[in-house]
């Protein structure tokens, strides 16, 4: 079977398109979820084009091969883990990029990263928002895959709320062509936000079009500092109750104290939790949040209209997730809650960690209640091992028991596969899989993640 599918896929698609070199192949196995297990792909395919993407499929479902499509491969949650005896498909060099500043649109490939789009975008004097922290490093494709959100989604709202239109090629190496260019179209329907967070197991994306907006507006920056995590959480409610900012994101202490060994930055790692804050509109808005975090009990509370000293600050929480990385080996949760639960959410990690002797540093998209606990331990720990795998289940837990979510914008990849069902019931996750039987019968798409 491998060779005779390496063999139609070296006839079908140009030599620079396929390989089954296995150094070049390991690069490819996995994301960043490194507690994933990855498989080892049969043969690494990276289009240059939808045709070839066309190609490879039909090929793969002549031979019933599954595929695994790939973006930059800064997931964390494990839906690029590579499958055993599989084609791993990266869309790595499907690249294009139209911008369009009269209908302010972007026509782009999947292949590019979030930070090109933005770059693409602002020399027209126009702005994309859609902000993860990996923004220069993860791909247009992955954010579609998962539906990313980032730092400014508070405001401006996650991917989906950016897609007009996608290219899509199905499992049996069928185009389809949804949504295009019109800001309104409610033609049949949408199936555009079907494909936008499914991870690469319905079809997969090779081209974009997205919306922008005018250029960014100016922010100024809030630093507030709180003496405990739970504080900083109703700070946040109050927050976002009284002003919408443009990031509200938290830190508590061992994040800050991992930021500041890797990157000192002047930050007082003693605090309990550290929220950073951006407001528009000038000192008054700003003013107000800084305000309502002194008023639910900040430690201090200052604002800052130096662009650089902001930029400084909010590439502090950006390095959080990297620098937790240097202690050990992380599993990154994407809980969500809703904002009033926010306090009890953050008291729950804090005890969870405590009780099963687990450090669980904490950051979070504070404003719309997405935070990251960061389940950290030593590998090389067979116990420590397994005392933060129960961790990690006990905080999902936490967060489905206050009525939120196991993801927020990482997606279920296949570290939270075993929790997705305890979320949505079996009613939806039925009529999940009978969706995803109608569009990929034989099930060659991304197969043993959430579907």
């Amino acid at each position: 079977m491998a060779v005779a599918v390496i063999d139609a896929l070296a006839a079908g698609l140009p030599a620079d398109a396929l390989t089954t070199d296995p150094d070049v192949i390991e690069g490819y196995r996995r994301d960043r979820a490194m507690t994933a297990e990855p498989g080892t792909p049969v043969a690494l395919v990276r289009p240059a084009d939808t045709a070839q993407v066309q190609t490879t499929m039909r090929i793969a479902t002549a031979h019933g091969v599954p595929v695994v499509p790939r973006g930059a491969g800064t997931g964390l949650s494990g839906g690029a883990t590579a499958v055993e005896g599989a084609i791993t498909l990266s869309t790595e060099r499907l690249r294009h990029c139209e911008i369009d500043p009269t209908s302010m649109l972007a026509v782009v490939g999947p292949g590019l990263f979030n930070a090109e789009v933005k770059a693409a975008a602002a020399a027209h004097g126009l702005w994309y928002p859609p902000d993860p922290s990996s923004f220069e490093i993860c791909s247009i494709g992955g954010n579609l895959a998962t539906n990313a959100g980032g730092l400014c989604c508070v405001k401006y709202g996650v991917t989906t709320d950016y897609v007009l239109g996608l290219e899509v090629v199905l499992a049996d190496g069928s185009l389809v062509r949804l949504g295009g260019r019109t800001i309104k179209d409610v033609a049949g329907l949408d199936l555009k936000r079907l494909f936008v967070g499914s991870e690469g197991t319905l079809g997969i994306i090779t081209g974009a079009t997205l919306r922008l907006r005018p250029a960014a507006p100016a922010v100024d920056t809030v630093v507030a500092t709180f003496a405990g995590v739970a504080d900083a959480g109703r700070a946040v409610a109050r927050v976002v109750g009284e002003v919408r900012p443009s990031a509200l994101e938290l830190m508590d202490r061992a994040a800050v104290a991992a930021v500041e060994r890797v990157r000192p930055m002047g930050l007082d790692a003693d605090i309990g939790a550290l929220l950073l804050a951006q407001g528009e509109g000038g000192s008054a808005e700003s003013a107000r949040i800084a305000t309502a975090c002194e008023e639910a009990g900040a430690t201090y509370a200052a604002v800052s209209a130096d662009p650089e000293q902001g930029e400084m600050l909010m590439a502090a929480r950006r390095m959080a997730i990297p620098c937790v990385e240097r202690l050990g080996t992380v599993m990154i949760e994407d809980v969500g809650v809703p904002v009033p639960r926010i306090p009890e959410l953050l008291e729950r990690v804090a005890g969870i960690s405590e009780r099963h002797t687990t450090a669980i540093p904490v950051i979070g998209h504070a404003g719309d209640g997405n935070f990251h606990p960061l389940v950290t331990f030593d590998p090389q720990d067979a116990e420590a091992a397994a005392r933060a795998r129960v961790a990690f289940d006990e905080v999902m837990d936490a967060a489905l028991d206050l009525g939120g979510t196991v993801t927020g914008e990482h997606g279920v990849g296949t570290l939270k596969t075993r929790h997705l069902e305890a979320q949505v019931g079996p009613e939806v996750m039925a009529l999940s899989r009978r969706i995803k039987q109608a569009l990929d019968p034989d099930g060659i798409l991304n197969p043993g993640k959430w579907l």
